[in-house]
């Protein structure tokens, strides 16, 4: 995927869909400015060879009762891979986890939990996730508010990249 050869009308496509999933084809080709079969053609490439993984509602949690997001801090006991596999198993078993990245450093995980409450979760972070094999130590921090909150990656600094490059 990373070797994948991107034009710039590529690039514009995925700008928009990023920007905004839902709209029409025809909508699309118009901004990008290609015609609608072109353009669904290259969407589908985009889709195939994998950069672009789906297409999601952006959901507002606190207004459907998810009042608490909490950022939780994992050390292993054992970094081994296949421990950390097993965690990142166990992690994917948890609705509440949100997020799950690995890092390099004095943390291994980093998890973004949504919960309606925070007696919700501090039962599972009692019951389920200090308790799980080989965790050795869980710090969390609960968020205040989001400053921004804005998925995808940001082309304009890959306009610029490709700009250097050529």
């Amino acid at each position: 995927m990373s070797g994948t050869k991107l034009d710039a009308i590529d690039r514009k496509i995925l700008r928009e869909l990023q920007d905004d999933g839902r709209m029409t084809n025809v909508e699309l080709s118009r901004r990008v400015g290609i015609s609608a079969p072109p353009c669904l053609r290259r969407v589908r490439s985009l889709e195939a060879t994998g950069l672009i993984e789906g297409y999601h509602a952006r959901v507002n949690a606190r207004a459907l009762g998810y009042e608490v997001t909490v950022f939780a801090m994992v050390r292993l006991k054992s970094q081994a891979e296949p421990d950390l596999r097993a965690f990142e198993e166990l992690v994917l078993s948890w609705p509440m986890m949100r997020e799950c990245h690995m890092l390099n450093g004095d943390i291994d995980f980093l998890l973004k939990c949504v919960s309606p409450n925070l007696l919700t979760f501090q039962n599972f972070l009692t019951g389920s996730l200090t308790a799980a094999p080989n965790v050795a130590s869980v710090k969390t921090s609960l968020e205040i508010r989001a400053a921004k909150e804005q998925p995808g990656v940001p082309f304009e600094l890959s306009d610029h990249l490709v700009a250097e490059k050529g």
